[in-house]
């Protein structure tokens, strides 16, 4: 199941009658890259964590987030002294050059009280049985994640397969230029030596316009790439994790659709080859979004 790389996946648990909202986000990235945005989760418990994701996603930029609602009734509160200071000096301050300077100060207590991060919920210590439980719900969030990716995962092997079968589509028209290819070289060659007035030995002439068709033929560039497409599809179903090997695929596609470019000489094939690219474009963006 082809899986992307970005993703979203959430779980919540009851510790204590805190409720506990654990988000986990995720990126495109090369390896594992894992931030953990919360002060909830243990110190002497990160690494598991860390390593837990890793192994169920694999890799990409992800982020885990861990929010607490606690109830109302056990919620410890405390108030930041120094935040409650620091808006109540500019509050001050601003006060002091207005009609309202006469104002009593401690009219602004309710006011402040109600500022950011002036009142904070002091977290309770995670017993190991509750670590148990929000282990379980990060596990969760994780599997909601995966289930998103994999979702997304769906359609980007939809486009990508259309990608693949644009290029495809594109070789099967370069056939109906090839003769007329051919034929428009030998009379491009055979005008210019009669504008010269040459009078060449027409046996060694007619070797030699084979060899230089031979170095214009793309039989051999048509015939990889194709094979490339093909090993395209079968990566993208066969493996789980296929994101990297397609891209080292698409740079394959790329160099072969180079070289018909360079040596088509035809400006129908030119225009063909333009397509091609615009389709490999879409492919080598896609494919870095694959896991």
């Amino acid at each position: 199941m082809t899986r992307s790389m970005t993703g979203y996946g959430k779980a919540e648990c009851l510790i204590s009658e805190d409720k506990y909202l654990i988000e986990i986000r995720s990126l495109n990235g090369k390896n594992a890259d894992i931030t953990i945005k919360t002060s909830v989760i243990p110190r002497e418990k990160e690494i598991s964590v860390r390593q837990y994701l890793i192994e169920r996603l694999n890799r990409g930029n992800i982020d885990l987030f861990v929010s607490v609602e606690q109830n109302g009734e056990n919620a410890a509160r405390f108030i930041n002294g120094q935040v409650l200071l620091g808006y109540y000096n500019q509050l001050c301050s601003l006060l002091d050059n207005t009609p309202m300077a006469d104002l009593d100060r401690k009219d602004l207590l309710p006011a402040l009280l109600k500022m950011p991060d002036v009142v904070e919920f002091k977290a309770t210590e995670l017993a190991e049985e509750d670590w148990d439980k929000l282990f379980k719900a990060i596990s969760e969030a994780a599997d909601a994640l995966d289930a998103f990716r994999m979702k997304e995962g769906a359609a980007l092997r939809e486009d990508l397969l259309l990608s693949v079968s644009k290029i495809e589509e594109c070789l099967d028209e370069i056939e109906q230029f090839e003769q007329e290819r051919i034929r428009t070289i030998r009379e491009r060659i055979i005008n210019r030596i009669e504008e010269m007035s040459l009078q060449p030995d027409q046996e060694r002439l007619e070797q030699e316009m084979i060899f230089y068709i031979e170095k214009l033929d793309i039989n051999e560039e048509k015939v990889r790439l194709r094979q490339h497409c093909s090993y395209f599809r079968g990566t993208l179903d066969a493996e789980e994790y296929p994101g990297r090997k397609l891209g080292f695929i698409a740079q394959e596609m790329g160099r072969e659709i180079n070289t018909i470019g360079s040596k088509a000489n035809h400006a129908g094939i030119q225009r063909i080859v333009v397509v091609m690219k615009d389709a490999l474009d879409k492919i080598k963006e896609q494919s870095l979004n694959i896991l």
